[in-house]
């Protein structure tokens, strides 16, 4: 079992009276995380619930009344814990949660996931604000991978000894570089869902990738109600084929042969099932950061991978800017940065990651091709900003390895 980097929060989070939401995208492992929660819970009270709202009559109950849940466990009691499982095929998920945490705090807590924020999204008409800790489940970050493929000793090292991308290179991982970036590899092409990484098969972990690109995803788009279906593939085929470029929407829409609002809501429909997350640019007037065009990056790259049917090595793929770039973007939202821009003028002199308004990095695949001069523009407006290239392997400058946890 892999425990998740998320863990200790969420334990924690436990201890307080707000509901804590699990979300994230299908399959990154919500249902396997909230069991290893009720076992750990189970260690000091017996009065834990666990409910699949899979369950048609579970379902059905709560969906008639939220004191339907008192026909499951005890009315009175303090300490009770319930978890609920795909909280979003509730008809009114906002009215059920706000009723039993309004009537029931502090002697009820609620864990509950959603395997995707567009349900949230359309049917948390209430934020629930102040009643809530949301915590998103991504798929496994490089260092859950390695556990995964049953290197924990391995994974400690690259986990607890992560230092900061600005402080160089990881020297204490020079022995075992080579093995690293023999898993690395792997890690690039099959991405981090938990069913891929532990499946030991290469056959398989394709398998099991193209059905979670096509069985989970149009499960995600036909519950959100889309129309054209292929176009919305082929939309999404585009973006991951231009990671890392800006995103027009009314040029994709020519391309696709939809309207721009339709290509609008296709967007926003991918990044809340987390296939896609978007980056703004940076800019210090923030009307001007939120009215310029934000670029696209997949959220993993083994399923960039099956929607490009491209699983060559990476030194081989002829995108290999792009792609190494994508998992700079995945490690950068992996180790919790909670702002990433990029920075870009009319004249496309360009940064590819701000992190934090604080620190700035440029992705090549070789050092050779970072060219100071280059980025004057950006040094001189923003003298604040130390700007660093990163590489695929860089013996002096910050690679790949040194963004991974």
């Amino acid at each position: 079992m892999v425990q998740r980097n998320v863990w200790k929060r969420c334990i924690n989070w436990l201890e307080r009276k707000e509901i804590l939401l699990i979300i994230g995208a299908r399959q990154a492992g919500k249902s396997t995380l909230m069991r290893e929660m009720v076992s750990h819970v189970k260690k000091f009270t017996p009065h834990v619930h666990f409910f699949s709202l899979e369950n048609p009559l579970i379902l059905s109950a709560f969906d008639e009344n939220p004191e339907n849940l008192f026909n499951y466990i005890p009315r009175n009691g303090t300490n009770r814990y319930v978890f609920l499982d795909e909280i979003q095929y509730l008809k009114d998920p906002t009215r059920f949660l706000k009723y039993l945490y309004d009537e029931y705090t502090p002697t009820l807590k609620l864990v509950v996931s959603g395997s995707s924020a567009f349900y949230i999204d359309k049917k948390f008409r209430d934020s629930l604000a102040g009643r809530k800790r949301i915590v998103e489940l991504r798929p496994f970050s490089f260092s859950e991978f390695l556990v995964g493929r049953k290197q924990e000793a391995l994974a400690e090292r690259v986990r607890e000894e992560s230092t900061s991308p600005d402080t160089g290179k990881k020297s204490y991982l020079v022995p075992e570089k080579e093995k690293l970036q023999h898993l690395l590899n792997e890690y690039i092409l099959y991405g981090g869902y938990p069913a891929v990484v532990t499946e030991e098969d290469p056959e398989e972990k394709l398998f099991t990738l193209k059905d979670l690109h096509e069985s989970f995803l149009r499960k995600d788009i036909h519950e959100a109600g889309v129309l054209e279906e292929y176009k919305f593939f082929l939309l999404l085929k585009i973006i991951a084929s231009g990671t890392g470029a800006l995103l027009n929407a009314n040029e994709l829409a020519n391309t696709v042969g939809l309207s721009g609002d339709t290509v609008r809501e296709y967007i926003h429909i991918m990044r809340k099932s987390f296939i896609i997350a978007l980056v703004t640019p940076f800019h210090r007037n923030l009307r001007k950061e939120l009215t310029k065009m934000p670029k696209a990056y997949l959220l993993d790259s083994g399923l960039r991978n099956i929607i490009l049917n491209d699983f060559r090595a990476p030194f081989e793929k002829p995108d290999r800017g792009c792609l190494l770039e994508n998992l700079v973007f995945i490690a950068l939202k992996q180790a919790g940065v909670e702002k990433i821009n990029y920075w870009r003028t009319q004249d496309k002199k360009e940064v590819d990651f701000i992190v934090d308004g604080s620190r700035a990095f440029e992705v090549k695949w070789r050092s050779e091709a970072f060219n100071p001069g280059k980025y004057r523009r950006f040094t001189e407006h923003y003298p604040d900003i130390p700007l660093n290239p990163v590489c695929w392997q860089d013996d002096n400058s910050p690679d790949l390895l040194d963004f991974l946890s």
